[in-house]
C-alpha cells in the first residue's frame, strides 16, 4: 500500500456515514511535507507550500476517481482553487461533519466554506449547549459553530463583517431544517458590536472568540492576535453571563500555547478556569490551532 493510501486508510475511523469532511493527508504528519489533501463529501481539494504539485503525489492523484482542487498556499493574491483532475465541480455542494450538513464551495475564494480543524471544538459547543443558552459567535465566517449551537438547543448571534458569509450562514441554518429567523444575524467589526452589547446590559452563555491573525477595522485599527487577542477577550468577557464560556483560539503560528494563556490570564480575572484541548486526530502535523476553553 501507498504511503498516501496509508495516510487516507489511518483516518477510517473518522470518515463516516456522518462524517464526509476531514484531511486526508496531513504534510510532515503523514511523510508528506508540503502537501495537505482534504475530502469534502468526496471531492478533494490539495492544498500546497509550493507552486506546484510533487510529481509523485500528482500522478497518484492522476490515478484517482475523484474530481480534484488545487489550491497554492504560498501565493500573494488569495484565489479560489483550480480544478487539478476529473470532473468540474462548478456549484455549492453539501458535506457533513457529525452529522451536520454544511455548504462548501470550490468557486468561493481562497476558503471553502469550513474550517476543518475545528471540528471537535464545534461538537464540544453543540454538547454543552441546552435550551435557553445564548451564544455569540464572533468572527463567524459561514457559521457552522452557530449552526451546532442551534442544534444543542441555543440562540445564536452570528457576527461577521461581511454580508456574503452571512447569508452563507443563514443557508447553512436552512440545510439543517432551522430556521434563521430565530436567531440573531449581525454584520460589523466585533470590537464595535462587543461594545454595543456591553452598553445594552446584553449578556450571553458562551462566546466564541477565532479571529483572524491579523486585520485592520474601518479606521485602520490593527488587530494583531499576539500582540491584542487579551483586549479582544476582555471585551467579550465583559458580555459574558456569571458562570459562562468562552472559546478562545488562535492558528496564529507566532504565538505558543503557552503565551497564549498568559495573554488570556493578564486580561482575564483570577477567578477563570482554563482548559487547552488538542487538535482533531486527522491533523497529524504540528499543531499550530491553539484552543483554550475559560469559564468565569
Amino acid at each position: 500500500m501507498s504511503r498516501f493510501n496509508l495516510s487516507i486508510a489511518a483516518r477510517s475511523s473518522i470518515a463516516t456515514q456522518e462524517t464526509n469532511a476531514l484531511r486526508l493527508i496531513d504534510g510532515a504528519g503523514d511523510g508528506l511535507p508540503g502537501v495537505y489533501l482534504e475530502t469534502f463529501a468526496d471531492h478533494w481539494l490539495v492544498s500546497t507550500t509550493a507552486a506546484r504539485i510533487p510529481s509523485d503525489v500528482s500522478a497518484w492523484l492522476r490515478e484517482q476517481s475523484h474530481s480534484i482542487y488545487h489550491k497554492c498556499l504560498s501565493q500573494q493574491q488569495k484565489e479560489s482553487p483550480r480544478l487539478f483532475h476529473g470532473a468540474p465541480v462548478e456549484s455549492p455542494f453539501l458535506a457533513k461533519e457529525n452529522g451536520v450538513h454544511f455548504e462548501v464551495s470550490f468557486q468561493s475564494g481562497y476558503s471553502q466554506g469550513i474550517f476543518l480543524d475545528q471540528r471537535d471544538n464545534r461538537q464540544r459547543v453543540r454538547e454543552r449547549v441546552a435550551s435557553g443558552d445564548t451564544v455569540l459567535n464572533t468572527f463567524a465566517y459561514t457559521g457552522v459553530f452557530s449552526v451546532f449551537a442551534a442544534l444543542g438547543g441555543a440562540q445564536t448571534t452570528t457576527l461577521d463583517l461581511s454580508q456574503p458569509y452571512l447569508d452563507w450562514a443563514k443557508r447553512n441554518f436552512q440545510h439543517n431544517q432551522l430556521d434563521p429567523s430565530t436567531h440573531y444575524f449581525c454584520k460589523g467589526d466585533t470590537f464595535h458590536w462587543l461594545r454595543r452589547f456591553q452598553k445594552q446590559g446584553r449578556k450571553f452563555s458562551g462566546i466564541i472568540l477565532d479571529p483572524p491573525t491579523f486585520s485592520r477595522d474601518e479606521k485602520g485599527k490593527v488587530f494583531r492576535v499576539e500582540e491584542n487577542y487579551g483586549e479582544l477577550a476582555s471585551l467579550a468577557h465583559d458580555c459574558l453571563q456569571s458562570g459562562g464560556w468562552m472559546l478562545c483560539s488562535t492558528n496564529c503560528h507566532k504565538l505558543s500555547p503557552r503565551d497564549f494563556e498568559r495573554q488570556l490570564r493578564q486580561a482575564l480575572p483570577k477567578t477563570c478556569r482554563f482548559h487547552h484541548t488538542p487538535m482533531p486526530a486527522d491533523f497529524t502535523d504540528a499543531p499550530y490551532l491553539k484552543s483554550v476553553w475559560v469559564e468565569c
